[in-house]
């Protein structure tokens, strides 16, 4: 039973990875015929110039409505398996203890038959234990699979209509981005849209 105990442990910003967002123009295009034109003029190699931000992926997990209620959710849910099978275990407990006093009063057909009914009850509660583990866990990527759908998807309409051609994220535990300047932060404009947009999806499904 103690899988289900570490299994949300598991339950962080992980599928949050560096993302690579093209803007909507032709840079990529040009860029590679430029590069490989010798003849091209200077003034002609830089006629845009790339728009690079990154956002904290802490906060992000911290602040994003969506995610804390996903992850409230599957807490939920492993904190009822938690309670079932606890449940189910103290009352195995309670047969085998049983057991144990009758034991000696049993014939040896009765002590095989109950030792017997016993083991196939604890099969069936390492069964349930692998099973609640394994619903949890697919639970948790089917969720956040979908946290990680409406982060991408809002990204690149973000990034296209401000022009950046790149989106970085970091955190303190993996921090691949080691220093950059404030100014190109934007994780609280990138928050309080996902936050906007979650809120009134929520709304619309109320109704």
């Amino acid at each position: 039973m103690n899988k289900l105990f570490t299994t949300l442990s598991k339950v962080s910003l992980g599928v949050m990875v560096t993302l690579s967002v093209v803007a909507c123009n032709q840079n990529a295009k040009t860029g590679a015929n430029n590069a490989s034109d010798s003849t091209v003029s200077p003034s002609s190699t830089t006629a845009k110039e790339e728009k690079i931000v990154y956002i904290n992926s802490d906060s992000l997990s911290e602040k994003y409505v969506y995610f804390k209620d996903i992850r409230a959710k599957l807490e939920g849910k492993v904190k009822k398996a938690q309670s079932d099978l606890q449940a189910k275990g103290q009352a195995f407990q309670r047969e085998v203890a049983e057991y144990q006093q009758k034991a000696g009063s049993m014939s040896a057909s009765e002590r095989q038959a109950t030792e017997e009914k016993l083991a196939r009850k604890q099969d069936e509660l390492g069964r349930l234990d692998q099973n609640a583990s394994a619903s949890i866990q697919q639970d948790e990527s089917a969720e956040f699979n979908n946290v990680y759908n409406a982060i991408t998807e809002y990204l690149k309409k973000h990034a296209k209509e401000n022009g950046y051609t790149l989106v970085l994220t970091y955190s303190k535990t993996n921090p691949t981005v080691l220093y950059a300047d404030s100014k190109l932060d934007i994780t609280n404009d990138v928050i309080d849209a996902l936050n906007k947009e979650y809120s009134s999806k929520k709304s619309a499904e109320k109704k």
